[in-house]
Protein backbone atom coordinates (compact mmCIF):
# COMPACT_ATOMS: atom_id res chain seq x y z
CA UNK A 1 0.00 0.00 0.00
CA UNK A 2 1.58 3.26 -0.97
CA UNK A 3 2.04 5.96 2.01
CA UNK A 4 0.87 8.79 -0.40
CA UNK A 5 -2.18 9.89 -2.06
CA UNK A 6 -3.25 11.83 -5.48
CA UNK A 7 -5.08 15.05 -4.85
CA UNK A 8 -6.77 16.45 -7.23
CA UNK A 9 -8.42 20.22 -7.45
CA UNK A 10 -10.79 21.06 -10.47
CA UNK A 11 -12.77 24.42 -10.11
CA UNK A 12 -15.33 25.15 -13.26
CA UNK A 13 -17.13 29.16 -13.83
CA UNK A 14 -20.70 28.36 -14.55
CA UNK A 15 -22.25 29.85 -17.35
CA UNK A 16 -25.68 30.52 -15.02
CA UNK A 17 -26.41 30.08 -11.42
CA UNK A 18 -26.22 26.53 -10.18
CA UNK A 19 -30.27 26.75 -9.91
CA UNK A 20 -31.25 27.71 -13.16
CA UNK A 21 -32.60 25.80 -15.70
CA UNK A 22 -29.14 25.93 -18.03
CA UNK A 23 -27.33 23.70 -15.32
CA UNK A 24 -30.32 21.34 -14.33
CA UNK A 25 -28.87 18.29 -16.25
CA UNK A 26 -25.79 18.70 -14.77
CA UNK A 27 -26.99 19.09 -11.12
CA UNK A 28 -29.46 15.93 -11.98
CA UNK A 29 -26.16 14.28 -12.62
CA UNK A 30 -24.08 14.96 -10.05
CA UNK A 31 -25.20 12.20 -7.30
CA UNK A 32 -25.44 9.63 -10.34
CA UNK A 33 -21.39 10.92 -11.25
CA UNK A 34 -20.44 11.32 -7.54
CA UNK A 35 -21.35 7.63 -6.53
CA UNK A 36 -19.57 6.46 -9.54
CA UNK A 37 -16.36 8.25 -8.03
CA UNK A 38 -17.12 6.75 -4.62
CA UNK A 39 -17.33 3.19 -6.45
CA UNK A 40 -14.42 3.49 -8.64
CA UNK A 41 -11.14 1.74 -7.72
CA UNK A 42 -9.16 3.82 -6.03
CA UNK A 43 -11.02 6.27 -4.42
CA UNK A 44 -10.54 7.61 -1.27
CA UNK A 45 -12.48 10.77 -0.71
CA UNK A 46 -14.18 13.63 -1.95
CA UNK A 47 -14.68 16.98 -0.79
CA UNK A 48 -18.95 17.31 0.27
CA UNK A 49 -21.10 19.08 1.84
CA UNK A 50 -24.23 17.58 3.97
CA UNK A 51 -26.02 17.55 0.88
CA UNK A 52 -23.24 15.34 -0.62
CA UNK A 53 -21.97 17.24 -3.20
CA UNK A 54 -19.82 20.69 -3.17
CA UNK A 55 -21.83 22.68 -5.22
CA UNK A 56 -21.88 25.55 -2.41
CA UNK A 57 -18.33 25.55 -1.30
CA UNK A 58 -17.59 29.06 -3.03
CA UNK A 59 -14.12 29.89 -1.94
CA UNK A 60 -13.36 30.70 -5.15
CA UNK A 61 -16.08 32.64 -5.94
CA UNK A 62 -19.56 32.47 -6.56
CA UNK A 63 -19.86 31.90 -10.16
CA UNK A 64 -17.58 28.88 -9.39
CA UNK A 65 -17.83 25.28 -8.70
CA UNK A 66 -14.65 23.20 -6.71
CA UNK A 67 -14.13 19.23 -6.98
CA UNK A 68 -11.65 18.02 -4.74
CA UNK A 69 -10.72 14.81 -4.04
CA UNK A 70 -8.41 11.84 -3.25
CA UNK A 71 -7.32 8.76 -5.12
CA UNK A 72 -4.95 6.00 -4.33
CA UNK A 73 -3.21 6.77 -8.01
CA UNK A 74 -3.10 8.69 -10.55
CA UNK A 75 -3.47 5.98 -13.17
CA UNK A 76 -6.90 4.88 -10.69
CA UNK A 77 -8.45 8.63 -11.32
CA UNK A 78 -7.17 8.83 -14.57
CA UNK A 79 -9.19 5.63 -15.14
CA UNK A 80 -12.25 7.26 -13.49
CA UNK A 81 -11.56 10.74 -15.42
CA UNK A 82 -11.49 9.59 -19.06
CA UNK A 83 -13.04 5.95 -18.62
CA UNK A 84 -15.74 5.84 -16.68
CA UNK A 85 -19.13 7.77 -17.58
CA UNK A 86 -17.73 10.48 -16.31
CA UNK A 87 -17.06 10.84 -20.05
CA UNK A 88 -20.44 11.48 -20.61
CA UNK A 89 -20.19 14.66 -18.74
CA UNK A 90 -17.68 16.17 -19.43
CA UNK A 91 -19.00 16.32 -23.30
CA UNK A 92 -21.16 18.48 -22.68
CA UNK A 93 -19.25 21.08 -20.39
CA UNK A 94 -19.63 24.02 -22.74
CA UNK A 95 -23.42 23.76 -21.73
CA UNK A 96 -22.34 24.89 -18.38
CA UNK A 97 -19.07 26.11 -17.75
CA UNK A 98 -17.12 28.83 -19.00
CA UNK A 99 -14.01 28.17 -21.22
CA UNK A 100 -11.23 29.10 -18.66
CA UNK A 101 -8.10 31.09 -19.47
CA UNK A 102 -5.50 29.72 -16.71
CA UNK A 103 -5.14 26.39 -15.17
CA UNK A 104 -8.19 24.85 -13.58
CA UNK A 105 -6.91 21.40 -12.51
CA UNK A 106 -4.40 20.39 -10.53
CA UNK A 107 -2.54 17.35 -9.21
CA UNK A 108 -0.40 16.73 -5.97
CA UNK A 109 0.90 13.86 -3.72
CA UNK A 110 -0.51 14.12 -0.10
CA UNK A 111 0.76 11.58 2.77
CA UNK A 112 -1.47 8.38 3.14
CA UNK A 113 -4.35 9.74 5.46
CA UNK A 114 -4.10 13.54 5.40
CA UNK A 115 -6.92 15.51 3.85
CA UNK A 116 -5.95 18.65 1.88
CA UNK A 117 -8.27 21.67 2.42
CA UNK A 118 -9.81 23.95 0.27
CA UNK A 119 -6.76 26.24 1.21
CA UNK A 120 -4.09 23.87 0.37
CA UNK A 121 -5.83 22.89 -2.95
CA UNK A 122 -5.76 26.51 -4.13
CA UNK A 123 -2.19 27.23 -3.48
CA UNK A 124 -1.06 24.27 -5.22
CA UNK A 125 -3.10 25.73 -8.63
CA UNK A 126 -1.42 28.80 -7.61
CA UNK A 127 1.94 26.84 -7.81
CA UNK A 128 0.92 25.15 -11.08
CA UNK A 129 -0.36 28.25 -12.15
CA UNK A 130 2.92 30.47 -11.76
CA UNK A 131 5.46 27.49 -11.87
CA UNK A 132 4.09 25.38 -14.69
CA UNK A 133 4.44 21.21 -14.00
CA UNK A 134 6.54 20.84 -10.70
CA UNK A 135 6.95 17.46 -7.94
CA UNK A 136 4.45 19.81 -6.16
CA UNK A 137 1.75 20.71 -8.16
CA UNK A 138 1.22 19.48 -11.68
CA UNK A 139 -1.34 17.50 -14.54
CA UNK A 140 -2.16 14.44 -16.11
CA UNK A 141 -0.20 15.66 -18.88
CA UNK A 142 2.78 15.97 -16.83
CA UNK A 143 2.76 13.72 -14.13
CA UNK A 144 5.45 13.08 -11.41
CA UNK A 145 5.62 9.83 -9.41
CA UNK A 146 4.96 9.66 -5.37
CA UNK A 147 7.56 10.79 -2.92
CA UNK A 148 8.71 7.31 -2.08
CA UNK A 149 8.73 5.98 -5.61
CA UNK A 150 11.82 5.35 -7.72
CA UNK A 151 12.82 8.88 -9.16
CA UNK A 152 13.18 6.81 -12.82
CA UNK A 153 9.34 5.98 -13.18
CA UNK A 154 8.22 7.50 -16.15
CA UNK A 155 6.44 10.75 -15.69
CA UNK A 156 4.80 10.58 -19.75
CA UNK A 157 1.31 11.76 -20.24
CA UNK A 158 -1.68 10.16 -18.69
CA UNK A 159 -3.98 11.92 -21.38
CA UNK A 160 -4.27 15.03 -21.08
CA UNK A 161 -6.05 17.82 -18.78
CA UNK A 162 -9.18 16.86 -17.40
CA UNK A 163 -11.85 18.60 -19.68
CA UNK A 164 -14.86 18.45 -17.34
CA UNK A 165 -14.52 22.27 -17.11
Amino acid sequence: MSKYHIAQLNIATLLAPIDSPQLSDFVANLDRINALAEDSPGFVWRLQTEDGDATSIDDFGSDKIVNLSLWDSVEALHNYVYRSAHVEIMRRKKEWFQKMGQAYMVLWWVPAGHIPSIEEAAEKLNILREHGPTVKAFTFKKAFPAPSELAGVSTDTWGGECPAT
